[in-house]
């Protein structure tokens, strides 16, 4: 609850509580700061204060996700420790795994009326998970260590998904419809900027990293983890709607009915499918300039660019989203197929070794800009779709859908890359080219 001081008989906000007001409110852009839409009185009295609370925790974590990275980090290191056929799979796994069984998860967390807990719960789990790929990458080699990778990265994603179910739910119910997407994108950017600070310290030297060096990434990311959770248990969240109480299984499977029934969430759902892309596309890119260049210091130019292309684009992408999520959907979706067409196509025409060494690393930093408006724009676009109950089985319905079509897609992907990683790519640009056509029939919701 907030601080309070005593005045004349009178309660007063404490000083601390009245920076806090006056900094979101310098956020906001509003003159009243606790100006709400979407959420009750008693939790538009905690905006501020809750606002800042789940951005810390978004920030740690996603400083986190850019030091362990699938598309970057994660792909570089299976190649060190002698396991390379695996990278296809990282990026399927990593999603899927978080995705595919949260409609029982959501199932389960629509019981309780303060889901908090299933979040800090979670970012605990991925600390766990991670310290067990640490332990992999050290005691380990080959095969074994890719493996171990892989059984910790799973665990992760499992984790994962009670952070993405539980998330969307006190986000909606803490913080105002027309600020969701300011607290995304200046989390990404905030984590974007802190990343580079960091990529800069670890790769000063370009000297090609080695296995302590990897393992020592991988703790601190772990750590991290761990500081978010305790931030997030924090969050004044105040009892809300709870439904169900039959076997989750059932209430799971009841849910899918949404897909029959809700032309607009069906819509939303293939939309989503179709811009896999932005994150499918970005490891081949990894790949291509790996098997070009043959320099361990490419790694740091790579989560460099993934760092800077997060934190110059996610403010943005976040105040845009909080005007029109539709649109930013669109322009992010465009922008993400234009750049694997154009890849594709030049790698096609003149090489694999087109424009140099620098040519994969700029268009993977144009592609993580196209990514983050995407992630950013269908996550806003979702909480803004529904409230309460309806919420949470949006979420959990579209993310398990998602993440089947992500073990699919990836396995398609994977069996066509030992042809061609540059056909992977074209076919990635015409899937983004149908998902940009998509998106433009997609209703507003950030008004409703």
């Amino acid at each position: 609850m907030l601080a309070l001081e005593t005045q004349g008989g009178r309660t007063l906000p404490s000083q601390n509580q009245t920076r806090i007001d006056q900094l979101y409110g310098l956020i906001a852009n509003e003159e009243d700061a606790r100006i709400c839409k979407d959420i009750p009185e008693e939790a538009c009295r905690e905006v501020p204060k809750n606002f800042f609370l789940i951005l810390a925790a978004n920030v740690l974590t996603k400083l986190g996700d850019l030091l362990i990275s699938p598309k970057t980090v994660l792909a570089w290191m299976m190649s060190a420790v002698g396991a390379p056929a695996l990278v296809a799979w990282l990026v399927p796994i990593r999603e899927s795994g978080s995705m595919i069984p949260q409609m029982i998860i959501g199932a389960w967390v629509r019981r309780k009326a303060v889901r908090k807990w299933f979040w800090t719960l979670g970012s605990f789990g991925q600390a766990v998970s991670v310290v067990g790929m640490a332990a992999s990458v050290w005691f380990l080699k080959g095969y074994g260590a890719g493996l171990g990778i892989v059984a910790g990265l799973i665990g992760f994603s499992l984790a994962r998904g009670f952070c993405s179910v539980a998330m969307k739910d006190v986000q909606g119910k803490c913080i105002p419809k027309t600020r969701r997407g300011r607290l995304s994108g200046l989390a990404t950017t905030l984590g974007g900027a802190l990343t580079v600070v960091m990529t800069a310290l670890l790769f000063w030297d370009r000297g090609d990293p080695t296995l302590g060096f990897y393992t020592l990434l991988l703790l601190l990311a772990a750590a991290l983890w761990v500081i978010a959770g305790i931030l997030f248990a924090n969050v004044e969240e105040y009892s809300g709607e709870t439904g169900g109480g039959n076997n989750a299984m059932a209430e799971a499977v009841k849910s899918l009915s949404l897909l029959r029934d809700d032309a607009p969430f069906r819509h939303f759902v293939i939309t989503r499918a179709l811009l896999l892309c932005s994150a499918l596309a970005a490891p081949y890119f990894v790949v291509l300039a790996q098997r070009e260049s043959d320099v361990g210091w490419m790694l740091g130019v790579f989560l460099l660019a993934s760092s800077l292309a997060s934190s110059v684009s996610a403010s943005f992408w976040g105040w845009a989203a909080d005007t029109s999520s539709r649109r930013v959907i669109i322009r992010g979706a465009a922008m993400a197929s234009l750049v694997c067409l154009l890849v594709g196509i030049a790698a096609l025409v003149f090489g694999p070794g087109v424009g140099g060494a620098w040519f994969y690393p700029f268009a993977f930093f144009v592609l993580t800009i196209a990514h983050a408006g995407v992630r950013l724009g269908r996550k806003t676009y979702l909480v803004d779709m529904a409230g309460g109950n309806k919420r949470t089985d949006y979420t959990a319905v579209s993310n398990t859908v998602i993440g089947v079509l992500l073990l699919i897609t990836g396995g398609l992907t994977a069996a066509l890359s030992l042809i061609s990683d540059i056909a992977v790519i074209l076919v990635l640009g015409l899937m983004g080219l149908a998902g940009t056509i998509s998106a433009l029939r997609l209703r507003e919701v950030t008004e409703d």
